[in-house]
């Protein structure tokens, strides 16, 4: 009888449950979670670059655009593209990469072989870097 009696509870447990999740409006969680990854450099991207990330992040790692951007052991522009793009935490790192006697981006993405638009990749870097 113990084990009826736990497999009854258990159930009637649940059945609550799904009732109180069904009849209960949905808390959004995201400032919570903003919260969280904001000490770490990570920032929300806006609509319009959510839309443009995929994007955003095809590079392939090949340098080609260093070159073409006469930044070669200035800029580690395939990073920005690639890693800076996926791997939010390390956006900071990447903003003197793109600040001051800026890499010709027109001419490094005009080079990149499979089509990575630099211009907004630095864009949006310059933006959640700063906050």
């Amino acid at each position: 009888m113990g084990r009826t009696d736990s497999l009854a509870k258990l159930a009637w447990a649940y059945g609550v449950h799904l009732t109180r999740r069904r009849l209960s409006r949905p808390r959004s969680q995201l400032q919570k979670l903003l919260d969280t990854y904001a000490p770490d450099g990570i920032r929300a991207l806006t609509p319009a670059e959510r839309e443009r990330h995929p994007h955003l992040i095809g590079c392939i790692n090949c340098g080609l655009c260093a070159f073409a951007a006469a930044r070669m052991g200035k800029a580690r522009l395939p990073d920005v593209a690639s890693s800076y793009m996926r791997l939010y935490a390390r956006v900071g790192e990447a903003s003197s990469d793109v600040e001051g006697d800026g890499p010709d981006f027109e001419a490094a993405a005009a080079a990149c072989p499979v089509g990575v638009p630099l211009a907004e990749v630095a864009a949006i870097v310059r933006r959640t870097a700063a906050g």
